[in-house]
């Protein structure tokens, strides 16, 4: 598994924390490739080796602002540091909307020419006061053609990324959203509960009160609302954010909840490789990085926490070895968790306070 940061945004979403500067030009987008493909070079056997789950992820950031022949340069580098094995079971680029409307078909066409098999795109709403308040650069319209777009192109596995629980979301133009995302027919869906980043230009507004959470009450209502307008629709819901029809679960983000080894490049990416953990530090044009090494029982901890976010849960026996088996079997008294072929998980009534659950069994 490879998993490549691309830290350029042309603006910042409101919610957003992630790593990302904004786009400087060409020549900024060339001296980023100068420094990933240098990590690559250096990176090589760990590359070669990490094919357990033969994935590529191009995340960010934006990872569309990107000229085509710079994401070409280091995709090419990956591939040679794999030994010129082209073929991916999964190669996925993340997208913003507007940039596949101001690109066009030929663009997408390119993305699939290089190997992409997999196009995930953030919407988050189709709400054009939500959108503006989220400082997206795309409304609805766009969203849509943008989509359209995708389809046209030949793209047949398509992600969509939507954000529910803010305050001013009513379950009117929730519902609205649900049935326009399932009138475009993904083969993914990423729905997630808006959270207070620290740094976050969201997080700088609740410190001054001009905004306010919605209350927990909404959100559950919302992600109950989300439950069942999916499951209706046909897609399987195998993990707390994530849906797919069957057949389209990410194999990339699947393997991520396994604790399966992969390798991060680019600045502010992070890598797993057993019990070690390294991540790149945050710095253009050059980075550096800085690794831990996991005990045993942070290991453990970690396992069972990821485990139970989806719906195949843990081995019943990995999790009450070194857990509180009261702890487990009042869980299973209360429905909080549930048997499978001598697995626990919880069930997706309770997966909106999966993180309460989990908190009592670690």
């Amino acid at each position: 598994m490879v998993y490549l940061h691309v830290p350029f945004c042309r603006s910042f979403c409101t919610y957003c924390d992630f790593y990302s500067e904004l786009c400087g030009g060409d020549a900024s987008f060339r001296t980023y490739a100068d420094a990933v493909c240098e990590e690559i070079a250096g990176r090589e056997e760990e590359i070669r080796t990490s094919r357990e789950v033969d994935t590529l992820y191009v995340g960010g950031g934006t990872p569309s602002v990107l000229p085509l022949d710079v994401l070409s340069r280091i995709v090419g580098e990956i591939i040679r540091a794999r030994g010129g094995v082209r073929d991916f079971w999964e190669f996925t680029v993340e997208v913003n909307p507007e940039d596949i409307f101001e690109k066009g078909e030929a663009y997408v066409s390119s993305l699939r020419h290089m190997g992409a098999d997999r196009i995930s795109m953030g919407i988050q709403s189709f709400d054009d006061p939500l959108l503006r308040w989220m400082n997206r650069r795309h409304d609805s319209a766009r969203a849509l053609e943008a989509f359209r777009t995708l389809r046209r192109a030949g793209v047949g596995n398509i992600s969509i990324d939507l954000i529910f629980g803010m305050p001013q979301l009513t379950d009117e133009i929730w519902m609205r959203t649900l049935e326009t995302a399932l009138d475009l027919s993904p083969e993914h869906i990423s729905a997630y509960q808006l959270s207070v980043e620290p740094g976050s230009a969201l997080a700088r507004m609740e410190s001054l009160g001009t905004w306010t959470a919605a209350s927990e009450t909404q959100c559950m209502q919302q992600y109950g609302m989300l439950c069942e307008a999916l499951s209706e629709a046909g897609y399987h819901h195998y993990e707390v954010s994530n849906f797919a029809r069957p057949g389209f679960e990410a194999v990339h983000n699947s393997a991520y909840w396994r604790r399966v080894p992969y390798v991060g490049l680019g600045p502010g990416a992070h890598s797993l490789s057993g019990n070690v953990r390294r991540w790149n530090s945050q710095h253009m044009p050059s980075y550096s990085y800085e690794s831990e090494t996991l005990s045993p029982e942070q290991v453990r901890l970690e396992t069972i926490m990821l485990s139970l976010r989806t719906d195949t849960g843990i081995s019943e026996d990995f999790l009450r070895e070194g857990t509180d088996n009261q702890s487990v079997d009042r869980l299973l008294g209360e429905g909080a968790l549930v048997r499978a072929d001598g697995r626990l998980c919880i069930p997706e009534d309770r997966f909106f306070v999966s993180d309460e659950i989990i908190r009592e069994l670690v």
